[in-house]
């Protein structure tokens, strides 16, 4: 009951196969840092595969979250450093810039003679909160309970947060969610979390798209009596990476509204929105018209009188308007059905649910947010029930369409540079514009990068259920009598691999609210790639450099932020960790020179890019403090001690002539120009000829 009664275009598969630890491959994001699933090891392998999602990656990938200081941040989470962008403005103007750039070994790109391709861009994100938000114990009280249930982040441990599953017999819907408000209550602070339990438990409880092409995989029954979505045809063990959803990771556009609980909660986490899809751009009306941004999914829904035989809870609301009530979201109202016939049929409601960025909150009438709309030329905002089951509407801000456009063309076997016609010689890269959120609060989000990949023995746009076990489709291991004479010979062909998803993901990073002096102005992050170690050392990862290193810049209409991360335990245990300086850390820093074909920086009383600098972040740095903290990663913010700068020159505390007791993080400046000029730069300490490059140049223009 409940199968579609519509076929299901696969665009995407995974492998369930353990990848073997002698091959590099995949997916990996080199900026913003991937993860890989690593958290801050001091080893070359990752401790925990499955912490927050599911890569298919090897365990080598992936960089360490960012250390705020000098030392390692441990299992202390204020000290471990966020990347902080700010936010695009309202205007198509005034777009924030970050420069996505991934490796992928498979292979990529538009007419590929070797495979089918695409890459999906996505990201999630919520109110930033306080250190006060952050879980502060594993207290069974509600308050800190619902803390630890959706505040996103990298958390401290290396450990998979737990799930208690649903025994066999209890997937009936009078089921009073003690499993559910087992692993809830048991939620852990010192856990990464990315999804939350509550979209995990959906997809426990849905049932697997019957339409959809498995090959000759056959699915296994999960205890609950049904092929359940957590069971897809690269997963049929059912494993659980985090609170992530296999089924939903494997295939693009999703069917279901991908909402991170049952209702709007305390820190507004968002669905997984659609920033680029990359790939045959036939495809694109497609892809627009089923990305969830601006199109509504449907979901079945079961009523109270359905539920009459659950057991309820009094509990207080944990928010002023009485809709984060997490204890309406212990009442389970979701089941098996992905139908409006499979739903009808079991009583329930199939209802419309909407994707949103945020809820305004401050507007409480259809006039306010239709002004709201008029102001903001990049989101849609209207006056909607936010699922169709609401009583009342609200001010609903729904992200741009998703972009749509070809997939850098890549070799098959090989994780370096993008080619092809018009492509420049850098690893795969897109520049996208970051989310304005009309409420100007901040946000602390995470960057998600899918790279799928399948053949074309069989047309993955139009092969249905119906082809299921038909070997003249494909089959695994196929022999083939190629000479005619009976003697055949064998394919190395698994059905599970002929479509394939890859992932990464960021760390968790912030989003702060543009500053007034920004207005109009488009606003482009300089960062840094790469971690410690040689070209062998660091693979599938990079050695260090700028990205972009390349900027060309207007002088009235443009700003640049400044600002890197680094680990202090990126040791790579035995593979060695070649480099200067501290064994394990990462340090960066920014000097003026003349050309980029040398290696001696200039002193900074003879840089005179400077003189046409101001910084937007720190109003009474001159030109000479802001060459000051760029050089040393901010262990020097200015020359003498101001409001905004207590660490300058005149502290007794001398700065190592390799940073060593330098941050490995650097918040650093956002720049605004004064005159036009070319800035060639370097760092310092990483820069060694001939083998290692930390270079870059910027041009200011008229």
């Amino acid at each position: 009951m409940g199968t579609p009664s519509v076929k299901m275009r696969i665009l995407v598969v995974t492998i369930f196969l353990a990848l073997s630890s002698l091959v590099i491959t995949d997916v990996y994001m080199q900026n913003p840092r991937g993860s890989n699933n690593r958290l801050n090891e001091k080893t070359s392998n990752r401790e925990n595969a499955n912490r927050l999602f599911d890569s298919q990656n090897n365990n080598k990938g992936g960089y360490n979250t960012g250390d705020r200081l000098s030392s390692r941040a441990g299992p202390f989470p204020q000290r471990i450093y966020h990347m902080q962008y700010y936010a695009s403005g309202p205007t198509t103007n005034e777009g924030t810039k970050l420069m996505v750039e991934w490796t992928n070994q498979h292979g990529c790109g538009e007419d590929h003679s070797k495979m089918n391709c695409n890459v999906v861009i996505q990201y999630m994100c919520q109110s930033n909160g306080t250190d006060e938000d952050y879980p502060p114990s594993n207290s069974r009280d509600e308050e800190t309970i619902s803390k630890r249930v959706f505040y996103l982040r990298d958390g401290v441990s290396t450990d998979t947060q737990k799930f208690s599953d649903p025994k066999k017999g209890e997937s009936d819907r009078s089921y009073d969610s003690r499993m559910l408000k087992n692993t809830r209550d048991n939620s852990d602070k010192t856990d990464g979390l990315h999804e939350t339990v509550h979209w995990y438990d959906q997809c426990k409880y849905r049932e697997a798209n019957g339409g959809l092409f498995t090959a000759d995989q056959d699915l296994e029954k999960d205890d609950i009596g049904y092929v359940t979505s957590t069971r897809t045809r690269q997963n049929n063990d059912g494993d659980r990476s985090g609170y992530e959803c296999p089924e939903e990771r494997d295939y693009f556009p999703y069917w279901q509204p991908t909402l991170q609980s049952e209702r709007l909660n305390r820190f507004q986490t968002t669905p997984w929105i659609d920033l680029a899809w990359l790939g045959d751009t036939e495809k694109c009306d497609y892809i627009k018209k089923n990305s969830f941004n601006r199109n509504s999914k449907f979901r079945c829904v079961f009523g109270a009188a359905t539920l009459e035989k659950r057991k309820s809870r009094k509990k207080k609301p944990s928010s002023k308007d009485g809709k984060d009530d997490d204890s309406e979201e212990l009442k389970r109202k979701y089941g098996r059905p992905i139908s409006k016939e499979g739903c009808t049929a079991e009583g329930g409601s199939w209802v419309e649910f909407l994707s949103y960025l945020e809820v305004l909150k401050d507007v409480t009438s259809n006039s306010a947010c239709a002004a709201a709309q008029k102001k903001d030329k990049r989101n849609k905002i209207s006056w909607k029930k936010l699922r169709g089951d609401d009583a009342s509407e609200v001010c609903v801000v729904q992200a741009p369409e998703v972009m749509c456009g070809p997939a850098p063309w890549t070799r098959v076997n090989h994780l370096g540079n993008a080619g092809g016609p018009g492509q420049s010689p850098n690893a795969s890269r897109v520049e996208v514009d970051l989310p304005h959120f009309p409420s100007g609060d901040a946000k602390r989000c995470v960057l998600r990068l899918r790279y799928n990949i399948s053949t074309s023995d069989y047309d993955g746009w139009n092969t249905y259920a119906s082809s299921n076990d038909d070997d003249s489709v494909i089959e695994n291991d196929p022999e083939i009598d190629v000479l005619g004479n009976g003697e055949e010979l064998e394919l190395a062909l698994n059905t599970a691999q002929t479509g394939r998803t890859f992932q990464d993901r960021s760390h968790v990073f912030e989003v702060l609210p543009r500053m007034d002096s920004m207005a109009g102005k488009t606003l482009y992050n300089l960062n840094v790639r790469g971690k410690r170690g040689n070209i062998v050392q660091t693979f599938p990862a990079t050695e260090y450099d700028f990205i972009p290193d390349r900027l060309v810049l207007n002088k009235d209409t443009d700003l640049v932020h400044v600002q890197w991360t680094g680990s202090n335990t990126h040791d790579n245990n035995n593979d060695g960790d070649a480099g200067e300086g501290t064994d394990g850390t990462d340090r960066h820093n920014l000097l003026e020179m003349t050309s980029l074909d040398e290696s001696y920086p200039l002193k900074i009383k003879d840089a005179d890019f400077w003189s046409g600098v101001e910084s937007l972040t720190d109003t009474e740095a001159t030109g000479e403090d802001i060459a000051i903290g760029l050089a040393t990663s901010g262990f020097y913010c200015a020359k003498k001690k101001t409001d905004q700068c207590p660490a300058s020159l005149e502290k007794k505390r001398k700065l190592d002539d390799k940073l060593n007791n330098a941050p490995a993080s650097y918040f650093g400046h956002v720049l605004k120009f004064t005159k036009p000029g070319t800035l060639f730069y370097m760092c310092s300490r990483n820069n060694n000829f001939s083998n290692r490059s930390q270079k870059g140049a910027l041009w200011v223009k008229d």
